[in-house]
């Protein structure tokens, strides 16, 4: 009997809707060739949200992702909403909806296609074979820490971890390596913080269950200039909320597009796909967007939430056909391009390679 799964679609703000379009028209090709149904329900956040609902994330959004299999997510916010009260904004629903589903691991890859070695600022000897995973705690820390405020006079922030939530998503960093090089990275700042020493001594505890990875530990500050320095010296970052926030986005210049990179939001019972990249409003119905780090955040989806290897893995390597024969959209046109496609263009071209590959 053929397999049937039921996606949750939030297409968001700005340039949201152009690249889910064609994660979708992806999804479509490769479901076909792999003999496996989806079908998609579409949902509200982000200020489109706030537009229609009053609220950056209404409660059907919640209710519809939580009975389906997967989510698929775009972007949301720009300038539009930025001077609404903190609930109310964009990125508040995010935050929330991933709260709302226990997601309180996110899943970062950085890999470098040889195509497109130049494209970035770094230079190509350092960059050549680089393929790491950044583990980043999702639901902690600082960003949701109490208690926290604003006087006037002083404001605060309070950085929590409890031993059960580092241990969960330690052992999302463990899990990883065991099916990579078995190296992990632990990055924190306990040298200064008395929650990042507690978080390094739990990681060594938990570490105990996994005698064939290799652990490290490196301070943040440090973290961050050997990830331009050297960063093939990385297989599995694991690291805390607001450090993993500022790293992943680090790493994934190494790329030299913020358009190629997806990544995953996991840990309760439905995932979160989306690109690492915003909303772009400025480009916004130009079609001129990258939508790979969207098809590619597919691509996750159907490994880590759907068990669809094959398709996955049909998906990626249509992503490097369709670079290697010079394919580009804007961002990377000055990158050994042979043509440069529009955002749908490039979609089509990408879901025609996975039906033929």
């Amino acid at each position: 009997m053929k397999k049937r799964y039921k996606i949750a679609i939030i297409k968001g703000d700005g340039i949201g809707p152009e690249i889910i379009d064609e994660a979708i028209k992806v999804l479509d090709a490769v479901s076909t060739n792999e003999d496996f149904e989806l079908s998609y329900d579409e949902y509200l956040m982000g200020g489109c949200a706030y537009d229609v609902k009053g609220t950056p994330l209404p409660d059907e959004t919640i209710e519809g992702c939580l009975k389906s299999d997967a989510v698929l997510f775009g972007a949301i916010g720009g300038q539009k909403w930025d001077t609404l009260p903190r609930q109310f904004r964009p990125e508040s629903g995010l935050l929330k909806l991933r709260k709302s589903l226990g997601l309180f691991a996110n899943l970062r890859p950085t890999s470098v296609f040889d195509e497109l070695l130049d494209a970035s600022t770094l230079k190509p000897e350092v960059l050549k074979g680089v393929d790491l995973f950044v583990v980043r705690e999702l639901t902690g820390g600082i960003y949701f820490g109490e208690p926290r405020g604003s006087d006037g006079v002083k404001a605060f922030n309070t950085m929590v971890y409890t031993k059960d939530e580092i241990i969960r998503i330690a052992k999302v960093a463990f899990e990883s390596a065991m099916k990579r090089r078995k190296q992990v990275c632990s990055v924190d700042k306990a040298n200064v913080l008395e929650v990042s020493q507690f978080w390094r001594d739990t990681v060594i505890e938990v570490a105990k269950e996994y005698p064939q990875v290799t652990l490290t530990h490196m301070y943040v500050d440090n973290a961050a200039m050997q990830l331009v320095r050297n960063p093939r010296q990385f297989d599995v970052i694991l690291t805390g909320n607001i450090f993993g926030d500022i790293l992943s986005d680090e790493a994934s210049m190494i790329s030299g597009s913020i358009g190629l990179l997806p990544s995953a939001s996991v840990g309760g019972k439905v995932g979160l796909f989306e690109p690492i990249h915003g909303s772009a409003p400025d480009i916004a119905g130009q079609g001129i967007a990258n939508p790979i780090a969207t098809i590619l955040s597919a691509s996750m989806m159907l490994r880590f939430a759907l068990n669809e290897s094959k398709a996955a893995d049909r998906i990626e390597k249509a992503v490097k056909h369709v670079l290697k024969d010079g394919y580009r959209t804007k961002d990377l046109s000055e990158f050994n391009a042979k043509e440069i496609c529009s955002t749908s263009q490039i979609g089509s071209i990408i879901a025609d390679c996975v039906a033929n590959i």
